[in-house]
């Protein structure tokens, strides 16, 4: 059976995809396997970026990326992607929404 994209589940589809991604990458990591467990905690990244509503995402402004301390100025949004500039940087780059948090949040 073929596996359905992220952009075609609902969003009961995605929350099961979640939850069984999250297994799998417990599973690797127990088992040592980081780079399985990077590509199952990417794969996380990616669905819950299909739970958000881009349009809550507005370009100019700065966000706080999840993963670390860094922050991301937003230019545009391309789908449930991101691009903008990480730290005041020079390099165009692209982050699932789903990274995003408002500087306030925790």
């Amino acid at each position: 059976m073929e596996e359905k994209r992220f952009s075609e589940m609902t969003e009961y589809e995605l929350r099961q995809a979640i939850a069984t991604l999250n297994e799998k990458a417990k599973k690797a990591e127990q088992m040592g396997m980081m780079n399985e467990f990077a590509v199952y905690e990417r794969r996380v990244l990616m669905a819950k970026a299909y739970l958000l509503n881009p349009k809550d995402f507005k370009k100019g402004t700065t966000y706080r990326l999840k993963e670390g301390d860094s922050r991301f100025s937003l230019s545009y949004l391309n789908g449930y992607f991101a691009w903008g500039y990480r730290d005041g940087g020079t390099v165009l780059e692209a982050v699932p929404i789903s990274l995003l948090e408002e500087e306030g949040e925790e």
